[in-house]
């Protein structure tokens, strides 16, 4: 038998592939590091990017040696430095006064006549007559229209006549009653005799009422043949005509009469106010109402508080309440719906400012005050009692000092403003003359300040129109053209674009005032307001608008 020749063992792999191994783990960690590096550099150029300030729009940085005079913004700087001068940020202001503000009380409302009363006819026949015109003004008991009295006449004739019959049946029965009481005195008639004769004059009694009440129904009936009004007031429209036969069943009746004067108001009070309504009827005070129309722009009457519901309306948290007019001029129309101004109190000698000044952030209220170096401070303040126009400030701010109104949404401390009387008139055509100066130089000079020079600082981005960069130093400079700013072709809002503005602000009082304002602002022709209507017409939308959205 042979013998097997014993197996040689394999040559082991682990020694020959472990170096592999660990070059190609050597090799990812290295690509992983690299693309690491690679992302960060990239993230970082980014960043350092989004610090440095965009070239002003008269053009990019120039490379030459000096960088040439600016624009209406600030003269470009000498030396090897481009010039720079930071625009500033147009807004509007107004000055802090002592004043006194009312606390008042805002609330949607309905006004409702006192009466409003359907003519019904009380009896039935032929219409024979209108006596009124739709519309008319009428006193109560004016003779509105009559119905064919004749039925009525016959029916009154008639029961007159039964009770002349009947009275004079009593009258026979009592003389006769009289006589059996004497001959039964003297004995000579029974009594039972008597006693009947005693109750046909009972009956007979009895007869001649009824014959009476009738007679009284037909002279009711003949007088309700002439329809008369019940109340004082308009009439309306008359939804029958003459020769028609009406019935007491008409349902609606031959006219309507409408109080008008004087006339209420029916809105509702928040649950959280009611205390202080009600603290003040208790000492008596007489809270003064003001009507105004849905706009809140045009004041319709002046009334006074009324009265006051005795439960919350569990659905609205709110109760309601009626305040009274006079309506002498007839300006409170039934079912209008009004806004309504209930005046509760005054505060008296109050740091006022409008509400348009007013911001909260989030440590709570601030205005920005207006420095005399044309910067802005934020400045926190306390908040008290407000209108629809101007807010009293209990702390924080004193009479005489200055604060943005309008363009606040892009400031912050310290920021460096120009009010819109301060506006350069020329700022919208000023870039040509710093692109001109820069390139005289070497450096493409940018609007609003001068473009920065080779190691200068770019300034910030001026709002004109850009102008075309110079292409070359050495190269000619091209003619200048003026660009057409943005708000000279922009187009007023329409009337009825207008009322929508209004209107879709009408519950927030501090949004209403800010879009008056704007549209105070578009109709004296403020640039700022012209530039940001044309954004929104063109759907761009502006400081932190959506599209079409108003201020």
């Amino acid at each position: 038998m042979e013998q097997e020749k014993p197996t040689e063992p394999l040559p082991s792999t682990v020694s020959s592939t472990h170096p592999a191994v660990r070059r190609r783990r050597w090799v990812g960690s290295l690509l992983t590091l690299l693309l690491l590096l690679a992302l960060g550099g990239g993230a970082w150029y980014l960043i350092q990017r989004s610090k440095m300030p965009a070239p002003g729009p008269g053009g990019a940085p120039g490379a030459g040696r000096q960088g040439g005079p600016g624009g209406p913004g600030g003269p470009g700087g000498p030396g090897p430095r481009g010039g720079g001068g930071g625009a500033s940020s147009t807004v509007g202001i107004a000055t802090a006064r002592q004043a006194d503000i009312p606390v008042q009380l805002e609330a949607l409302g309905t006004v409702t006549p006192l009466a409003n009363v359907i003519v019904q006819p009380q009896v039935s026949g032929v219409l024979t007559a209108v006596l009124f015109q739709e519309g008319q003004m009428v006193k109560k008991g004016d003779v509105l229209a009559t119905i064919d009295p004749q039925p009525f006449q016959n029916a009154l004739g008639q029961a007159t006549g039964a009770r002349q019959r009947d009275e004079a049946q009593l009258a026979a029965a009592r003389v006769t009653l009289q006589r059996y009481q004497t001959l039964l005195g003297q004995d000579s008639i029974a009594r039972q005799e008597v006693d009947t004769q005693a109750a046909l004059v009972k009956q007979l009694e009895g007869t001649v009422a009824i014959d009476r009440a009738n007679e009284n129904t037909a002279k009711l009936n003949l007088t309700w043949s002439r329809i008369t009004a019940p109340a004082s007031g308009r009439i309306g429209l008359r939804p029958v005509d003459a020769g028609n036969y009406i019935s007491t069943g008409t349902t609606n009746g031959i006219a309507t009469i409408t109080q008008i004067s004087p006339i209420d108001v029916q809105f509702a009070i928040p649950q959280d106010r009611v205390p202080e309504v009600q603290e003040r009827l208790a000492q008596g005070a007489k809270l003064d109402a003001t009507a105004f129309d849905r706009t809140r722009t045009r004041r319709l009457a002046n009334g006074s508080f009324s009265t006051l519901d005795n439960l919350v309306d569990t659905a609205t948290g709110t109760v309601k309440a009626k305040a009274r007019f006079a309506n002498a001029d007839n300006a409170l129309f039934p079912n209008q719906f009004v806004n309504l101004r209930l005046l509760l109190r005054t505060v008296s000698s109050a740091v006022v400012v409008p509400v348009t000044a007013l911001r909260f952030g989030p440590n709570g209220d601030y205005v920005y005050v207006l420095n005399d170096d044309s910067t802005v401070s934020q400045r926190p303040v306390t908040r008290g009692e407000s209108s629809v126009d101007n807010v009293a400030i209990m702390s924080g701010l004193k009479a005489g000092e200055q604060v943005v109104t309008e363009g606040g949404d892009r400031l912050k401390d310290g920021a460096r403003v120009q009010t819109q009387v301060d506006r350069p008139a020329g700022a919208a055509s000023a870039p040509a003359g710093g692109a001109r100066g820069g390139r005289r130089h070497g450096g493409a000079g940018g609007a609003g300040g001068g473009a920065a020079g080779a190691k200068g600082e770019a300034p910030n981005p001026a709002p004109t129109a850009p102008a075309a960069p110079a292409a070359d130093s050495q190269a000619p400079a091209a003619p200048a053209t003026t660009p057409t700013a943005p708000a000279a072709t922009a187009k007023l809002p329409t009337a009825e674009q207008r009322q929508r503005m209004l209107d879709s602000a009408k519950d927030d009082p501090e949004q209403l005032a800010r879009r008056k304002r704007f549209l105070e602002a578009l109709d004296r022709g403020d640039p700022a307001a012209l530039e940001r209507w044309q954004r929104m017409s063109e759907g761009r939308g502006g400081e932190g608008a959506q599209g079409r959205r108003a201020p």
